[in-house]
């Protein structure tokens, strides 16, 4: 079994930055990729940006390319989204996600995760 564990989050003005980070534990030689999905209030969770663990391949939804970074340290075990120029769009709950699938055809689809963190509340006032 695997266990995410998300870092970061929290209350940001319009422009602002912030970093979330993600540490997995267990059995971390299964993930072959790792991403942020977010959910906000009354919407669907939908993917935000996906890296594989091995190539640090990277995949974004197009709202936030440009402003987002997803990164990984192997030697920290850890990955990291770096959040810069959010919106009020950005507001919502981030979970980190890990997956199994060695396709990254299946990194943005949240029905292909087959670990979850239990996410962080990030809230951007206009």
């Amino acid at each position: 079994q695997v266990q995410l564990v998300e870092i970061g989050g929290g209350l940001v003005q319009t422009g602002g930055s912030l970093r979330l980070s993600c540490e997995p534990s267990g059995r971390t030689f299964r993930i072959l990729s790792m991403g942020w999905f977010r959910q906000a209030p009354g919407k669907e969770r939908e993917f935000v940006a996906a890296i594989g663990w091995s190539l640090g391949n990277t995949y974004y939804i197009d709202s936030v390319k440009g402003r987002f970074t997803i990164s990984r340290d192997i030697a920290e075990n850890t990955m990291y989204l770096q959040m810069d120029k959010l919106r009020p769009g950005d507001t919502a709950v981030y979970y980190c996600a890990a997956s199994r699938r060695s396709s990254s055809y299946y990194w943005s689809r949240a029905d292909s995760q087959d670990y979850w963190g239990k996410g962080t509340l990030v809230t951007v006032s206009s």
